[in-house]
């Protein structure tokens, strides 16, 4: 057996980490398991921000990692989330008008995050079993681009599983080859 030789050397330039692919944008029809298309922290690395980052930032570090949200930390506690429409949109705006602060660039990530007790979550074991469409339809429903999944541990905490994102689910869906059939039967 023909056997390689490893031989390691300085790195130069700079390091990036690689974009995240896992299980991203594969199509699903709303009977299969909501599973499919959500983020398992058991699974995928969650990606988070210190709340006091400033706002682009935060939205470089999204592009740069495939993501459309962000946890947000605070002593290595989640303190909320943040998510590319909440940069994009009127937050930073509302957030100047009512501040001493001046520019858009004094915003951080802290200041505009929808805080921990404001989110809204589902329990892990009731999406483990739920269909990709009704989890679809209940973030429509509540009107939120973003739910957390919520594991009870035995101690009563609140270990945070994953992250169910609505555009995620409408992307695999949309691509589902019963969507796409659908969607050709209604063409003219």
């Amino acid at each position: 057996m023909d056997e390689s030789v490893l031989s390691p050397s300085k790195v130069s330039g700079e390091g990036f980490l690689a974009p995240r692919t896992a299980g991203d944008g594969a199509p699903i029809d709303p009977a299969d398991p909501a599973i499919l298309a959500i983020t398992d922290f058991t699974r995928e690395t969650p990606i988070t921000v210190d709340e006091d980052r400033p706002i682009d930032a935060a939205l470089e570090d999204m592009v740069r990692f495939g993501v459309r949200a962000l946890l947000v930390l605070r002593d290595r506690r989640i303190a909320g989330l943040i998510t590319s429409y909440d940069i994009q949109g009127e937050r930073p705006l509302q957030f100047l008008q009512n501040s001493t602060y001046e520019h858009h660039r004094d915003v951080r990530v802290g200041h505009i995050m929808t805080p921990w007790n404001e989110l809204l979550a589902l329990d892990w074991d009731a999406v483990r079993h739920a269909r990709a469409g009704t989890l679809l339809e209940t973030l429509r429903q509540v009107g939120r681009t973003h739910l957390l999944l919520i594991e009870r541990g035995a101690d009563r905490r609140s270990l945070v599983r994953g992250l169910a994102s609505r555009a995620r689910f409408e992307r695999q869906v949309r691509g589902s080859p019963a969507a796409r059939a659908s969607a050709a039967r209604a063409a003219p």
